[in-house]
């Protein structure tokens, strides 16, 4: 059973996986504040899992020195002493943010643009390039850049939006394709590469793209209540997509080209794991 050093043990994704993969993996998770970390020998693991990060904090231009130290000094920092004391894998979670979301449709070869004003995917990418420098045959490298990860528990854009959702009985019917990716399916793609040699830059994703309207229509069938959609604002949509960012982030397209590998580690279709999310969203 391969060895797994989590650090971020307060992570949503760090503490998701380590109940997805207790069973299949020997899982250690270590706190990333006060230096915890630095305490730990890291021989001895086959793989050192960075989940630690800020993220889904209101970005004021006071919170950027924030953003890079915990989300690429740390990162830099964790990755240095993994290969220092022998670990075998560095997988760091970075995001879709790394993308500048004007490229609607992205794919192996898309070249990333943070948007210099979203702290969060510059200070990811900047953490990617700096982690790359440090890989080599004895140390290999997975950098994730997951969409929207969802599940029950999670924060930020989804839990908004399935209360917006049950409030509404009327919403656009408006045509968009977004890349999501479900907690336990990312889970499964993560175990993935932790069991098998591979390397490199990931795009995982759940096999189905989202549309906001028939995910707002999923939501509100699981509390019971239909939904009622209608065309009339939908040029007022696409002029305010482009200008507005809410509006971007509701109708916007922005999605992984399907690499055709999803169903190998999907392991919860969409309408099941929208059941699953919402269990304690209020």
């Amino acid at each position: 059973m391969k060895k797994i050093l989590i650090i971020g043990d307060d992570s949503y994704i760090g503490m998701s996986f380590e109940a997805f993969a207790r069973d299949k993996l020997e899982i250690k998770m270590v706190s990333s504040r006060n230096g915890a970390w630095r305490e730990v020998d890291f021989r001895g693991f086959d793989s050192v899992l960075h989940c630690a990060g800020i993220a889904h904090v209101k970005q004021k231009k006071k919170m950027q020195s924030l953003y890079y130290e915990i989300n690429c000094d740390l990162a830099v920092d964790v990755a240095q002493k993994a290969k220092t004391d022998g670990a075998k894998k560095f997988v760091f979670l970075s995001t879709m943010a790394v993308y500048n979301t004007s490229a609607s449709e992205i794919n192996q070869d898309t070249l990333p643009n943070p948007n210099q004003k979203d702290f969060y995917g510059s200070s990811k990418f900047k953490a990617e390039q700096e982690i790359q420098k440090l890989a080599c045959d004895n140390f290999k490298l997975c950098i994730i850049r997951p969409p929207m990860v969802y599940g029950e528990g999670c924060k930020g854009n989804f839990p908004k939006l399935v209360k917006l959702a049950r409030k509404t009985p009327l919403f656009p019917n408006y045509p968009n394709k977004r890349s999501m990716i479900y907690i336990d399916n990312l889970c499964s793609f993560i175990c993935g590469l932790i069991e098998d040699e591979s390397d490199g830059i990931f795009l995982p994703q759940n096999g189905e793209y989202v549309n906001t309207t028939e995910l707002v229509r999923a939501v509100r069938a699981c509390y019971g209540k239909r939904l009622r959609t209608t065309k009339i604002f939908n040029p007022m949509i696409r002029f305010l997509s482009k200008r507005v960012s809410v509006f971007n982030k509701l109708f916007g397209n922005l999605s992984y080209i399907q690499s055709g590998n999803e169903s190998g580690y999907n392991v919860i279709e969409f309408k099941d794991s929208i059941k699953k999310s919402i269990g304690d969203i209020i």
